[in-house]
This record gives structure tokens, C-alpha cells and sequence, in this order.
């Protein structure tokens, strides 16, 4: 069935940052037009709707936002149980609890039980597409698959490869390791809406000849993606030098294995030299910004303003990084990531932030063709958000005379409970 939906809208054409005025589309009084098949067929002024849909069924949110579903670049599934563990720094954190935690998936029911509420809590929050990190057990990353495809969910995600400086519960073999990922993606990349991501967890967590299998596996399978972690901690960076004394830098050891490229998402990328983001910029890396959990692990500023500017700009793209991330909301994200901008001397528009949600989460993962934009053609992933959902917030929406005006207010004082409805293919959830 058809269905026009009717809103405040708003979508993205590229980064307002760079592109200007022009790269935001947001229509007061908006319509989206939706087809059987879960795709959109129209989007513009609802005063401009085509003659062809006038007998379609009609869905009026009023002054609610109606936007593409919020794409999440980087989460760990099986520490969703670990928000606000405390730890003194990264690498303290992952051994007190982290490893801990995650050894409890390789248990198959367990990894499916706790797949089914970790997809739950992502859509409760708006995010309708994501890149996920699963645990080094092979039935995790199966029971993520099948979670995902059961709500027809656009996930990337694998199996987590760890052969050295962690225990023994989470310790995998390198070439049991590929060869399990080999399995997986034969079974599971490009199945419905699923992509795989080769995921080398960090250096730290892997040795030469791990990353080296990383590297060709990802040759021999260009649409997979690859995603890891870089330069999150001082400590960690340290702790690179040491293990791979010959890399020039942190970024080095991964391009020396071919784990570089525009499908390719490093988390956090917070204290790099100008020779790493020239690299990276080269490459079309994309640094993935994880403020909540930089903050909460004291790991340090992203200097959003000089990754996305400047001579050698890279793509950045939004994470909530639970669980050392301290909220499941891209709202919320949002506005920690608008503070730390501001604290590291840069700025970041409410408006830009909500384009870092949508559709440079999208092209991130390699997927800006499909969602992240309320274009004809592309899959009706969609969130309504209530400017108004709560006391607080409807007494500053009071007050808002812009879109940024509402848009700030949203980042800073939303969450959960301004997600008034989630859709995935039209269908909602």
C-alpha cells in the first residue's frame, strides 16, 4: 500500500559544512511518499503532492520532523551490558571488563537472545542502519546476521579478530580466524541488506600475521568493509610503537597491510600527526567520531574542524560506541559531539551534526545510493522525531525561530523519547 507521509522533513544532499545552504532540504510542510515495495517514490511540498497519489492513504505527524533513519558508524554488540563500567583509561577498561564480557558469546544462545535486545534498543533510538562490531566467536557474528536480516536491518558487521594481548576466552588462531570470516561472508555478505566488515579489532589485539590475512581477505572481497580502532589513547599509541617498532606511525601499521581505503572506517582517530591524516585523506579513510565514549574513558578531544577541513579533509562519519559509549542515542551523540567540538576549539552546527547522522553515516558505509536521504528510489529507513516530546523540550521549542535553533535543541536535551515512530522499508517498528 502507498502511503504519503506528512511533516516538517528534512534530508541532506551533501555536508552543509562545505556545500552551503544548498546540501540541506527542509520543507515545513513536506510530504513522503512511500510505495508497497518500501522504497520512497516521491518526497517535496505536500502542496506539490503528484495527482497520481491523491487517492494514497495520508499520515499526518504535524509539526514533527520526519528525516532518514539515523546510521550509526561504529558499536560493539556484545558490550551493550556495559555502559558506565568503570575503568581508568582503554586499555584498563578492556581487561577488567570488556574481555570478560565478551567471552560470554560464544555461547550461541546467549549471542542470540542478547542480538534480538541489542537490535531493539538501535531501533528504539532511531538507528536504522549500522556498522557493528561483533565479538572473535563466530556464532556471535552468525546470531547478528540473523537477527539483522529478520528485521531487514542494513548492518554491517563480523567476526572480531584478537590473536594476541587478550585471554585466552577471546583469543583466536589467525588462520582459524580467516578462514572462519571466509565462511561467514560466503554465507552472509550481501544477503538481503547485510554487508560484511572485516574487523581487525586494534593492533594491539593482533599480530603482523593476522593483519597481513586481514589485508588479503579484504583484497579478495572489495565490497566487504573493514572497520577497526585508531589512535584512541596515549597509552595505546604506545603500546603500537612498541609492538610494531618498524611502522612510522599508528596509521602506518594498518597501510603496510593494505587495510587502508574508502571502505575502510577507523574508530575514534583522535590523536593523529599531519602525515596519518594526509594518509588517511588519500586513502578516503573515514575517521569515525565517538565522542560520548571519549569523553567517559578520558581519551581525548576529536578536532572535528581540522579532520574536515582544512588542506587534506577526511570523511568523518557519528558513532554512539556503545558500551564505552555512554548512550544507544544519535540524538544525544549529537549533542556530546557539538560540546567536544567546541572544546577542541572548533564549532559544529546542530545542522552539520544531523548530516553526520544521516547521510555521511550512509556514504560511510559505502551505502548513500540505498539510504541516508529522502530521495525517490532509496529504502524508506525513516525516523520521526518530536521536537516537542517532553516538558523540557516543548518549552524550548517555544522559543526556536530556525531550523538550527530546533535542530540544537533536539542534540542537546533529546533522546529515546523524542523518537516518536522508526520505520525500516516503510515498514514500521
Amino acid at each position: 500500500m502507498t502511503t504519503v507521509h506528512l511533516a516538517r522533513t528534512l534530508s541532506f544532499r551533501d555536508d552543509p559544512e562545505t556545500a552551503g545552504e544548498t546540501a540541506v532540504v527542509y520543507r515545513e510542510k513536506g510530504a513522503v511518499v512511500v510505495g508497497d515495495d518500501g522504497r520512497i517514490r516521491w518526497a517535496g511540498e505536500a502542496a506539490d503532492l503528484p495527482p497520481a497519489f491523491a487517492a494514497a492513504e495520508r499520515l499526518d505527524y504535524g509539526t514533527s520532523l520526519l528525516m532518514p533513519g539515523f546510521v550509526d558508524a561504529h558499536l560493539h554488540f556484545p558490550q551493550w551490558r556495559m555502559q558506565a563500567a568503570p575503568g581508568r583509561d582503554l586499555l584498563e577498561w578492556l581487561e577488567r571488563f570488556t574481555f570478560r564480557e565478551e567471552a560470554r558469546y560464544a555461547d550461541a544462545a546467549h549471542a542470540a537472545a542478547a542480538a534480538e535486545i541489542f537490535f531493539d534498543r538501535l531501533l528504539a533510538n532511531g538507528t536504522t542502519a549500522a556498522a557493528v562490531y561483533s565479538s572473535s566467536h563466530a556464532v556471535a557474528a552468525e546470531a547478528l546476521f540473523a537477527a539483522a536480516e529478520r528485521r531487514g536491518m542494513a548492518i554491517a558487521t563480523g567476526k572480531t579478530l584478537m590473536d594476541r594481548g587478550c585471554p585466552d576466552s577471546v583469543r583466536d588462531d589467525p588462520h582459524r580466524g580467516i578462514a572462519e570470516s571466509a565462511a561467514l561472508i560466503e554465507r552472509w555478505h550481501g544477503r538481503g541488506r547485510l554487508v560484511y566488515a572485516v574487523t581487525p579489532r586494534f593492533a594491539v589485539t593482533s599480530t603482523e600475521t593476522q593483519l597481513r590475512m586481514a589485508g588479503e581477505l579484504l583484497a579478495a572481497h572489495p565490497g566487504c568493509l573493514m572497520q577497526t580502532h585508531l589512535s584512541e589513547s596515549r597509552r595505546e599509541i604506545e603500546t603500537v610503537r612498541a609492538l610494531f617498532p618498524w611502522a612510522k606511525s599508528y596509521t602506518d601499521v594498518y597501510d603496510r597491510f593494505g587495510l587502508l581505503g574508502p571502505r575502510s572506517l577507523f574508530g575514534h582517530a583522535i590523536h593523529l600527526d599531519l602525515a596519518e591524516r594526509r594518509r588517511l585523506a588519500e586513502s578516503g579513510s573515514v575517521a569515525v567520531h565517538c565522542p560520548t565514549s571519549n569523553t567517559f574513558l578520558g581519551s581525548g578531544l576529536f578536532d572535528l574542524a581540522r579532520f574536515a577541513g582544512g588542506e587534506h579533509p577526511i570523511r568523518v562519519a557519528l558513532a554512539t560506541d556503545v558500551g564505552g559509549g555512554t548512550s544507544w542515542s544519535m540524538l544525544a551523540t549529537m549533542g556530546r559531539a557539538i560540546e567536544v567540538a567546541r572544546l577542541a576549539g572548533g564549532g559544529l552546527t546542530a545542522t552539520r551534526a544531523f548530516y553526520l547522522a544521516t547521510l555521511a553515516g550512509a556514504r560511510a558505509l559505502a551505502r548513500d545510493g540505498e539510504i541516508g536521504a529522502l530521495e525517490p528510489g532509496r529504502v524508506a529507513d525513516l525516523v520521526l522525531v518530536d521536537p516537542r516530546a517532553t516538558a523540557v523540550l516543548a518549552a524550548r521549542d517555544d522559543l526556536s525561530e530556525t531550523l538550527e535553533d530546533r535542530l540544537f535543541a533536539l542534540a542537546i536535551l533529546g533522546d529515546e523519547r523524542a523518537i516518536a515512530k522508526t520505520w525500516i522499508a516503510g515498514r514500521a517498528v
